[in-house]
């Protein structure tokens, strides 16, 4: 597709620096731009390529404009960042959408599916199921029985989504996540670990979005829940019974104990443990590889394992990077005072 600075303007309300009827063909990172293409700056520390890069159009963040004229056209706006997201949707939107069902795909009688739908070859969708109206299933996704996934989804190839899950309008699984696998429930015995039925569901509420290689377990009794507008990274363990709030992101290889709460607005940093039957409150920030192990009051910030108040952390942190010079000091403080002693 070809866009002229002008079009791309009027989508985004920017204003232009330069030639309006500049037309570009594709987008390039700032770093390695291309004439004829699109990119964009919203830091200070990449406004340098303002006079340098190869690109002929640059979103640019108003903040970071300091003179008249320079040799890419620029479309200036608020937000750069936030200009060149829209745009990205923009874009997704026109390559359309897959409708029908390919053959390969196996859908029970009772299945039920609503219009717009596309379902890939490979793809098994079983006994009562329900898919929304516009849903993108694609191949090779097995839907368990009973399961409702709502309006506007995408299943990415090869997730695989267990009875009675049930998944809102607006969702995103990708490639080889598994929702509502069994919680891990064993109860210890003189012959051995018996497993515990798991006989609940996972409820994924609207907007979520869950990346590939995830496990979701289904609650033992009752539903594991992940609140509406959560985002969920790659390779990332929630177990059963968990209870997720709204508008959370938690980055990758993060792990989720069973039954432990989370408010709302969380940021949850890449292979933080969280241990189980704990609640977390709402607007946490937990930084990456740190252990939870409590329970967490309300716009606490964390670090280390187990994980105290992040401030504590990085003024305790300065004297353990000292510790082997503190204990020679102290050493040498202890072997001063005997001399002294035995004067």
């Amino acid at each position: 597709m070809e866009f002229t600075a002008s079009q791309i303007a009027s989508f985004i309300d920017g204003q232009i620096i330069g030639d309006e009827s500049t037309v570009i063909t594709g987008v390039s990172p700032i770093e390695n731009g291309e004439s004829g293409h699109l990119s964009f700056i919203a830091q200070d520390r990449f406004s340098h390529f303002l006079d340098t890069s190869k690109c002929s159009v640059i979103i640019v963040s108003e903040k970071l404009i300091d003179k008249d004229k320079y040799n890419p056209t620029l479309i200036v706006v608020k937000d750069a960042y936030l200009s060149f997201q829209v745009l990205m949707n923009l874009y997704q939107e026109m390559q359309g959408r897959k409708e029908g069902i390919e053959t390969g795909s196996s859908i029970h009688d009772t299945a039920v599916i609503g219009e717009k739908v596309y379902i890939g070859a490979f793809t098994y969708v079983s006994e009562k199921a329900k898919i929304g109206e516009g849903a993108q299933i694609y191949p090779h996704v097995y839907i368990g029985k009973g399961v409702k996934i709502g309006k506007n989804c995408k299943i990415d190839s090869g997730a695989r989504i267990y009875d009675y899950c049930i998944i809102g309008d607006n969702c995103v699984i990708h490639s080889n996540t598994v929702v509502g696998g069994d919680g891990f429930g064993f109860q210890p015995t003189a012959d051995g670990f018996k497993k515990i039925p798991q006989l609940g569901n996972v409820i994924i509420e609207d907007d979520v979005e869950i990346g590939s290689n995830c496990s979701i377990d289904r609650a033992t009794i009752g539903s594991t829940i992940i609140g509406k507008g959560t985002k969920i990274d790659n390779l990332i363990q929630i177990a059963h019974n968990v209870k997720i709030g709204q508008n959370n992101v938690i980055a990758a290889q993060a792990g989720i104990a069973g039954s432990t709460t989370i408010g709302d607005w969380n940021q949850i940093g890449g292979q933080v443990g969280v241990v189980g039957h704990i609640k977390i409150g709402n607007q946490v920030k937990i930084q990456a590889q740190s252990g939870v192990n409590s329970s967490v009051n309300d716009r606490e910030t964390l670090y280390g394992s187990p994980a105290i108040s992040y401030n504590d952390y990085l003024r305790n942190y300065v004297h353990f990077r000292n510790f082997t010079e503190i204990v020679r000091r102290i050493n040498n403080l202890e072997d001063t005072s005997k001399d002294k002693t035995n004067e």
